[in-house]
């Protein structure tokens, strides 16, 4: 058990220790297995092969970064390949997943492929190696929750494919944690946004329009509430809930407390940027509508007390901060679409 984490009282350090990032070519994964490096750990990254060879967002690093990672090409759906990627290493943070939740309602057994097997090819993969595991999760698996703000106790409600599959996933986690023992927790995080992050995500979107000079955006239902959190306080969880004693089968989550309907969102977004623009309604981003989820706010309360954090980036310096990475890549709403993670 963990005693006041806050100050590192309970937290091993993780200089020198053996991390494998699944995922570690995407938006999330990416600043984890970057922040990892700085924190000394042998980091071997695993990126979705392609033709093409590329290593997603890990091919923006500087030179030395990439030099400093053991890059790996493959593929969680594949098991023998995954089994020998997790030999030898400490711990696995496993974020390798499909996450388009438009995609899902259209090919939802790749989501089952992907998200289901594949993470238990991780859990099998760790239980005979002894490896620690730290699983993925999403908000999204709560559904439009019963009252809020939100708890880890709260039930789960597939109400996508994609939520489905994340379910079914974080089951198994839990399940491999009681009938084998396997060193498996949960992450959590609600509605993670930053710098690498698709546009197909609500904030890219609805900042690369601005940016770009649009007089109308193009959105979705403006009414849902979300719970955003800045990727660096993301990866901060992730990066305690590896130095810390969590329980096998554990799960806590990630979020500020709070939450805003994507209309406020737009208004904070032309503040940050200084642009106004009129939103039209986009058909083929409003979801069907037993399946929107109206309201995502988490309690933060576990993650305080497991794992000393807290949110330290408020939503409108994060904004900032995201704008302004986006006008450094010269991101618009029409060349962007070719960032797909």
């Amino acid at each position: 058990m963990v005693s006041d984490p806050g100050d590192g009282a309970g937290r091993a350090p993780l200089q020198g220790r053996r991390v494998v990032v699944t995922g570690a070519d995407g938006f999330i994964g990416s600043h984890l297995a970057q922040r990892l490096l700085a924190e000394g750990c042998e980091v071997t990254a695993l990126c979705l092969y392609t033709s093409d060879g590329t290593h997603g967002w890990l091919d923006a690093l500087g030179e030395d970064e990439r030099a400093a990672m053991d890059l790996r090409l493959g593929d969680v759906r594949d098991p023998g390949f995954v089994r020998d990627l997790v030999d030898g290493c400490d711990l696995v943070l496993h974020l390798a997943a499909l996450i388009a939740i438009p995609y899902s309602y259209l090919a939802p057994r790749s989501f089952v492929e992907t998200n289901v097997l594949g993470t238990q090819n991780v859990l099998e993969a760790v239980r005979a190696t002894g490896a620690r595991m730290i699983n993925t999760s999403t908000s999204e698996v709560y559904g439009t929750p019963d009252e809020v703000p939100i708890t880890e106790a709260h039930p789960l409600k597939g109400q996508s494919p994609y939520s489905a599959s994340k379910i079914a996933a974080d089951m198994l986690c839990e399940a491999y944690a009681r009938s084998f023992e396997v060193e498996v927790a949960t992450l959590r995080p609600f509605n993670t946004f930053g710098p690498r992050q698709s546009l197909r995500a609500v904030i890219p979107t609805v900042l690369a329009q601005l940016l770009a000079g649009t007089s109308r955006l193009h959105l979705g239902s403006l009414s849902p509430r979300r719970d955003f959190t800045f990727v660096d306080d993301t990866v901060e969880g992730f990066v305690r809930a590896a130095t810390v004693g969590l329980e096998p089968g554990e799960v806590v989550q990630l979020g500020t407390g709070t939450s805003v309907s994507i209309g406020e969102l737009v208004d904070v977004c032309q503040r940050v940027v200084g642009v106004e623009a009129e939103v039209t309604t986009d058909e083929e981003r409003v979801r069907p509508a037993a399946s929107e989820v109206e309201v995502l706010r988490s309690d933060p309360t576990r993650a305080s007390e497991r794992l000393g954090w807290q949110p330290r980036v408020s939503l409108e310096d994060g904004l900032a901060a995201t704008a302004a990475w986006l006008r450094e890549r010269e991101l618009s709403a029409t060349t962007a679409t070719r960032y797909h993670r």
